[in-house]
């Protein structure tokens, strides 16, 4: 699969400049200084490209799974809903259609490895266990599919905001903070029982459980083949997650930008991202 590391190219939602134009002009210098060349999205209803768009597994292949969460099921909701047939259609994009319900932000991979929520085989009631695990095999060109649990916390069970890739054998997730002891224990022993090295970036969780902010997930950073862009909060933890990342990505060009304003509904950089290799 291709990394994101490789990819060059980035498309944002275009209601992201109507919802949020101060963080999208800050934006936009970033990737203007960084010369990351990008683009809009047409007929998006929410910010969340990473979510709706198809999955690039290789330069001229997209995999475009059923988009259809759980989350927006609700009537209140339903205006959320991005037809993402209707964008790629626009784009002209070319798709291979999945059977799979999958949100983007569940779709955490490296180069030969695929890590996914567990909550992945609740939304598919139409496979069994052992199909599904099959048919994503074949989507992702991989047997190496790491199912890690889900947090009943994060309603969305996106797999973006506890763990991110550095390389094939090497996760970065967030640190402990025994705000849910047992889950934040399930969530290392699955990725260590899979041989992969934890790299752990601090992370003050909300007060209150419900809350949907995503504040302080320094690790739903964007990566480009141009640049590693790291969101920070304005809290104490901004500093030492750049120390961290810059010594992860020694080397690469590396950057922040202030990112409460999305955060504050629920998602940070890698949620608001479709990046690709043109």
């Amino acid at each position: 699969m291709i990394q994101d590391s490789d990819k060059n190219f980035l498309y944002l939602a275009d209601c992201l400049p109507k919802s949020h134009p101060a963080f999208y002009n800050r934006l936009i210098k970033v990737l203007c200084d960084f010369q990351i060349p990008f683009d809009l999205l047409p007929y998006t209803k929410d910010i969340w490209a990473k979510d709706f768009m198809p999955l690039q597994i290789e330069k001229s292949e997209y995999v475009q799974f059923i988009y259809d969460p759980d989350y927006l099921k609700p009537p209140e909701y339903h205006h959320l809903h991005t037809d993402p047939n209707d964008v790629c259609n626009a784009l002209n994009q070319s798709t291979n259609k999945s059977r799979v319900v999958l949100d983007g932000g569940n779709v955490i991979h490296s180069l030969n490895k695929v890590i996914l929520c567990n909550k992945i085989f609740n939304e598919n009631p139409h496979f069994s266990e052992c199909g599904l695990i099959k048919e994503l095999t074949l989507l992702f060109k991989t047997d190496k599919i790491i199912f890690i649990p889900w947090d009943k916390d994060d309603f969305t069970g996106h797999a973006d905001g506890m763990v991110r890739f550095v390389n094939d054998n090497t996760v970065v997730i967030n640190e402990p903070t025994n705000e849910n002891h047992l889950f934040e224990k399930r969530l290392r022993s699955s990725l260590e029982e899979a041989g992969l090295e934890v790299i752990e970036i601090p992370y003050i969780a909300p007060n209150d459980p419900t809350y949907i902010s995503a504040k302080g997930l320094h690790l739903n950073y964007l990566q480009m083949n141009q640049a590693v862009i790291v969101p920070v909060f304005n809290q104490a933890t901004d500093d030492i997650a750049l120390r961290i990342l810059e010594n992860i990505f020694k080397g690469k060009r590396i950057t922040t930008i202030d990112c409460n304003e999305i955060a504050a509904e629920g998602g940070v950089l890698n949620c608001i991202s479709w990046n690709i290799v043109k």
